[in-house]
């Protein structure tokens, strides 16, 4: 049997045959994010060729979330009556003043859970409390929400609701491919979303854009077969859609998923963070289940988004920067104490650079070290 080394090592050499026949420089664009801390993880970013260039793109749920839906969520969770359940991820983001977290230790009762069952749970159990879930992520976590939301509604549970910040991935490519400031040669695609969309779904970034897309499981050798077939589809001058995880993703993805989400849910424009509020890109509750909007239930308004001063989370989570080129980076901004969701986020960018990274980076002079 081919060793794993052997078939990374004959990757690597079909991937420099095909960058040194395009003769350019190669900037290909990972949707997910996954794929961003395995490929840091594994050290994948170091054998790249000199022209062929990976970056991130809006692929982490905590990340692409605009700070209105963070500051109404603390709003939430300070009122008296209300119990605010979250992923963990989301507990630490920083709203305009502060995060779930602080806004926790001040007496707000905010839980993280694992589910949404379990916020549904927590609501049967305890009938005096409102209980409110954070629902945010991508296609993967929406079928989850919508789930709830029908099980709050057969158990005639008053007392749940969820702040609605779902987000529909290929509309962020297409409006990424809209910015003349940002470059994009090909789409290294989201494994976990493409379960549930299916693969046709990314026709129109092809067809329309012309760029190619493949998609690709998350093991080291997965993402490297990707790129190696991006970037041989761009030697060739070809733009294509190619399933490389089969396995998982189908042609027409989980029908039975997206029965789930039309019963629930109706697509309407949604606010990203750095990319604004993009047309179709979002999902919100339809009319017959509004009574389980948590902004309409307790009267919360969205407000405008205030990013962290310095933070420049939007830019790389669009591509036009790297974690490196914030200022704030591995300094002022870490894990332990994060500035801004990229480094918050178990799948955020610069936690990923952080963990795996750091010593790639350049190193200011000597000079400059000394206060």
């Amino acid at each position: 049997m081919t060793s794993l080394r052997t078939r990374m090592q004959r990757l690597v050499a079909h991937l420099e045959e095909a960058a040194r026949a395009i003769g350019r420089s190669v900037c290909l664009m990972e949707v997910c994010g996954t794929h961003t801390v395995n490929a840091c993880r594994s050290g994948v970013h170091s054998l790249m060729p000199e022209n062929v260039r990976l970056i991130s793109g809006p692929g982490c749920p905590v990340c692409v979330t605009a700070q209105r839906y963070i500051d109404a969520l603390i709003e939430l969770g300070r009122r008296p009556e209300v119990t605010l359940t979250t992923y963990g991820d989301m507990i630490r983001v920083t709203g305009q003043g502060e995060s779930l977290e602080t806004a926790r230790s001040r007496g707000a009762d905010v839980r993280v859970v694992t589910s949404t069952m379990d916020a549904v749970d927590i609501a049967r159990s305890e009938p005096d409390r409102q209980v409110v879930f954070a629902a945010v992520g991508f296609e993967t976590t929406a079928p989850a929400t919508a789930a709830a939301v029908r099980a709050a509604r057969d158990q005639g549970l008053e007392n749940f609701s969820v702040l609605c910040a779902h987000k529909l991935v290929v509309p962020a490519m297409m409006a990424l491919l809209q910015d003349p400031d940002i470059r994009v040669d090909g789409f290294l695609c989201p494994g976990h979303v493409s379960v549930i969309i299916g693969s046709n779904a990314y026709r129109p970034v092809v067809e329309k854009h012309g760029k190619p897309c493949v998609i690709a499981g998350f093991e080291p050798l997965h993402i490297m077969n990707g790129v190696v077939h991006l970037v041989q589809q761009i030697r060739d001058g070809q733009a294509r859609l190619e399933n490389l995880y089969p396995q998982a993703v189908r042609p027409e993805g989980n029908r039975a998923a997206q029965r789930l989400l039309e019963e629930v849910f109706q697509v309407s424009d949604s606010a990203w963070r750095m990319l604004g509020t993009l047309p179709g890109s979002g999902l919100d509750l339809r009319p017959e289940y509004a009574k389980f909007d948590a902004l309409k239930r307790f009267g919360v308004e969205l407000g405008e988004d205030h990013e962290p001063p310095g933070c420049r989370c939007g830019e790389v989570i669009t591509g036009k920067c790297g974690p490196a080129d914030c200022r704030l980076f591995g300094t002022v901004c870490t894990p332990t104490y994060p500035v801004g969701p990229c480094m918050v986020s178990s799948e955020g960018t610069c936690q990923a650079w952080f963990k795996y990274r750091r010593r790639e980076m350049p190193r200011p002079p000597v000079e400059q070290t000394v206060q």
